[in-house]
């Protein structure tokens, strides 16, 4: 019940310190399931998903201990149940990472049906299709995937379709497996080569991740390890596009700036300054923004993640943008609420037609999922007068305390209650001195 205050039309200017990347941190934390002895996991974002996570990880036997505000201590050595049906898991997408770690474990699981962001038919049957080709039954009964085999043995599967998910899930499967397993038509995407080095890095033997033919010969043990995760590619580019919405000057620091390639690139073309460091990328903009088009492609091309706050940028540039969305048929569905802004945005099918130059007014919204409430805080920020965003929790699971951030660098956003009380979402872990 908790909403967003924000007065619109403020420069933002400073620095601002990038977390962890989620979509990494949630590969890398169910991937501990098959470790020997403690995993350390730091620079974990401290986000609702890593949370609950967390539970369920504790909810199949793992000791979870917190070090620090960003560390977390996982013992897998208790796990006994390769049972995860409880609603940690079916709250989040990224919980089927469960499947391939308990298979690859236990050679059996059995795991809730994930939920996550709705924004479109987001099927797993490449998962599926990769288990069964190393050689386990599996079916869905009930809500919940079901993975069963006497032996997994190392397989050539070939992706139908590019899928993180599935890229990722088969991975961690085959890690045990006997022999050599060969993904072919694999992402690219940095959180899996994050995932396959911190594999890598206990013991398994995988070659080939960020490119599309990933290699792993089976091995009998992955011993724990201490790891750190890569820094959030689609947070830093929700703090580069808001410097560019509002005319700021942003230094967005702790980055890999070669992630951010495809953003950096777009923003240039619209008349902003890029200027990139060893871990940073400054982003000045004078406000005098020019309209572009984007085509949301896997990695290396520009992230649908960050579609939904490039189409309420395009909204304030001169001249008209499209946008073609590659990943996801339905993920336009936040569009009713950029137009409570007065942002003119006509959409057919895959495709949205931005009309820039709007002069976007404050208004009441409702976050629809995760980057759609980050695209109205882009809208908000630049907007004249008072926006009030509702269902902060959509936005809570992938960006770590967003109003703090903002606010230091000159935002005036505020979170409040259902009453219109403050209530600062402040670090939610006690601190271990």
């Amino acid at each position: 019940m908790e909403r967003f205050l924000i007065n619109g039309q403020k420069p933002l200017s400073g620095e601002v310190y990038i977390s962890g990347a989620k979509n990494a941190a949630v590969a890398v934390i169910p991937a501990v399931v098959m470790a020997s002895d403690v995993c350390v996991i730091d620079n974990l974002p401290n986000i609702e998903d890593i949370r609950s996570l967390k539970d369920a990880m504790e909810n199949i036997g793992a000791k979870c201990e917190y070090l620090s505000e960003h560390s977390l201590s996982i013992n897998p050595t208790a796990i006994k149940s390769y049972i995860a049906t409880t609603d940690s898991v079916r709250n989040m997408r990224a919980s089927y990472y469960l499947v391939g770690a308990l298979l690859g474990r236990f050679k059996k699981a059995e795991v809730a049906l994930p939920g996550g962001c709705n924004f479109g038919n987001r099927p797993i049957d490449q998962h599926l299709k990769g288990f069964k080709a190393l050689g386990a039954k599996v079916s869905i009964e009930n809500g919940i995937i079901k993975a069963y085999a006497d032996e997994l043995k190392g397989a050539s599967i070939y992706l139908d379709v590019v899928s993180v998910g599935a890229t990722v899930n088969i991975m961690l499967a085959a890690v045990f497996a006997e022999g050599i397993t060969t993904i072919e038509n694999a992402a690219k995407e940095p959180h899996i080569v994050d995932c396959a080095n911190f594999l890598n890095m206990m013991g398994a033997n995988i070659k080939g991740a960020g490119t599309d033919v990933i290699r792993i010969i089976g091995v009998e043990k992955l011993n724990g390890a201490r790891y750190t995760i890569i820094p959030d590619q689609i947070e830093a580019g929700t703090y580069m596009i808001a410097s560019a919405v509002t005319g700021g000057d942003v230094v967005v620091r702790n980055i890999i700036p070669k992630h951010m390639d495809p953003l950096s690139a777009k923003l240039s073309e619209m008349n902003c300054e890029i200027i990139e460091g060893d871990d940073y990328i400054r982003v000045k903009s004078n406000g005098n923004l020019i309209s572009t088009n984007i085509k949301t492609r896997a990695y290396p091309g520009f992230p649908t993640d960050l579609q939904p706050q490039m189409t309420a940028l395009l909204s304030v540039a001169e001249g008209t943008g499209v946008i073609t969305e590659n990943i996801w048929e339905n993920r336009f569905q936040y569009i009713d609420e950029l137009k409570r802004f007065g942002c003119n945005v006509t959409v057919e099918g895959r495709v949205a037609v931005v009309e820039g130059g709007a002069k976007i007014t404050g208004a009441t919204a409702k976050a629809t999922d995760l980057r759609a409430g980050a695209a109205l805080i882009i809208c908000a920020l630049a907007a004249k007068g008072q926006t009030i965003i509702e269902n902060t929790r959509f936005i809570d699971r992938g960006y770590e305390c967003i109003e703090h951030k903002l606010r230091n660098l000159g935002a005036d956003i505020t979170r409040v209650d259902k009453n219109g009380k403050i209530s600062e979402n402040t670090v939610l872990i006690q601190k271990v001195n």
